[in-house]
């Protein structure tokens, strides 16, 4: 694809407003960024400048909007900031082009730079075609099969259309029952529920189809999606059992554990399970808990690192408002307070999260005992079954042979009196009826 494509805008971008400006020091690494020649780390340098300047920009811009106080020296500093962001940005608009013209090579050599690159931000124009290339959706399939799809009916559109008006009610997009949005949201959403009938639909990824809508046509969408639920761990997520979801939990608890030992007591103290706030956390990938320009920064992590970055921001976010949670009523917390924390400085969080000890082997370790504790439970269970079983046949069993008693008895009495009535003709049977 050349960078036309790229380039086009979308048709609603979730940070058409602002990108979100970042707040991580010049030079500060990313656990990669070591391993990369000089060249590379003065272009990852060049970019973290370019977050400074928007931050800049973005606080000087509030500050001249909010009073009238401002000197003609503030105007001066902020068109000069302006003026190198511009320069900044025509930079990274090149690089990005660059790299998407040139992507076999840059997935081939130049993956670890690409990586960081991703962490400091996908411009938003060019995420839908990032987006499908990280995925290697440019090319499904099934996209043939999409408009075929819409002509059929799924037993799930009455629980879509349900959702559809909960997604994302206060972006424009989405905004109203007869929007564009909402429209090819349940498009997407029927399609896939019949590509995947195990599956269905399941509450949540919506939000996630929703961001994909935000950044690209529907039948583009459709297919990307398709690809993060076979390829990304979602589909195993989204099942109607959430087998994959409780082992996220499980490791996740594991890791809390072992890093935030205090802030597990203390949420164990006041039985708030970690699902009740991490459950949302893997099933929407953070698009449910903050502001859609900072989500959009860890959406696009995921679409090169997968799961293991829901872990790291989780975890990172922990560590940041530890001293908080100890002390404030947790779920308040976490629904008011939280979700804002980073509007201004998304690379904080991100920077964080790059710092949360995260060890691959260690999370394998953790999926084999939390399968082993399942399949041990599943044995549990169907022991009890059969035993369930087996005394329910015994019980039919001894209702049979309860029947098959009296009947004998039964017969045994009619002998008897047939015998016996030749011998007393004139005493009525001494033997009382069967039961």
């Amino acid at each position: 694809p050349g960078p036309a494509a790229a380039m086009a805008s979308p048709a609603a971008s979730p940070d058409s407003s602002h990108e979100g400006p970042a707040s991580a020091p010049a030079g500060s690494p990313t656990s990669d960024s070591e391993n990369l020649s000089p060249d590379e780390l003065e272009l990852l340098a060049k970019l973290e400048e370019q977050n400074r300047l928007l931050e800049a920009d973005s606080k000087s811009m509030r500050s001249m909007n909010g009073s009238r106080r401002n000197s003609g020296s503030s105007l001066v500093s902020s068109s000069s900031a302006s003026s190198n962001l511009s320069h900044l940005e025509e930079d990274t608009w090149i690089l990005w082009g660059r790299i998407v013209n040139e992507w076999d090579e840059w997935r081939k050599k130049k993956e670890k730079l690409l990586k960081e690159l991703i962490r400091k931000g996908i411009p938003h124009h060019f995420r839908a075609i990032v987006w499908q290339l990280l995925s290697s959706a440019t090319e499904l399939p099934v996209k043939q099969q999409y408009s075929e799809l819409l002509k059929m009916s799924s037993p799930c559109e009455k629980l879509i259309r349900r959702d559809i008006a909960r997604t994302y009610p206060e972006h424009e997009f989405f905004k109203g029952q007869d929007s564009l949005g909402q429209e090819v949201l349940f498009n997407v959403m029927k399609a896939y529920s019949l590509v995947d009938r195990e599956v269905g639909y399941c509450q949540g990824s919506a939000f996630i189809v929703g961001l994909l809508l935000m950044q690209m046509p529907e039948e583009e969408a459709f297919c990307v999606f398709v690809r993060l639920m076979q390829e990304y761990r979602l589909r195993e997520l989204f099942k109607p059992s959430m087998a994959e979801l409780g082992l996220c939990i499980y490791q996740f608890e594991f890791l809390l554990q072992e890093q935030l030992p205090e802030l597990n007591v203390h949420f164990r103290s006041q039985s708030f399970l970690t699902s009740m706030y991490a459950s949302s956390w893997f099933l929407t990938l953070f698009l449910t808990t903050f502001p859609l320009p900072v989500a959009t920064r860890v959406f696009d992590i995921f679409m090169y690192e997968g799961l293991e970055i829901v872990f790291r921001v989780g975890l990172a976010l922990l560590q940041l408002n530890q001293a908080e949670l100890v002390q404030l009523d947790m779920e308040g917390y976490f629904q008011k307070v939280i979700p804002h924390q980073f509007d201004s400085c998304p690379d904080k969080l991100i920077l964080r999260a790059f710092q949360v000890k995260y060890n691959p082997k260690k999370m394998k370790r953790l999926e084999k005992e939390y399968a082993a504790i399942k399949n041990k439970e599943m044995e549990e269970q169907i022991e009890i079954k059969r035993l369930r079983t087996e005394n329910r046949l015994l019980k039919q069993r001894i209702e049979t042979l309860e029947k098959e008693s009296a009947a004998l008895a039964d017969r045994l009495i009619q002998v008897l009196q047939s015998f016996l009535s030749p011998f007393f003709p004139v005493f009525p049977p001494f033997l009382p009826p069967p039961p």
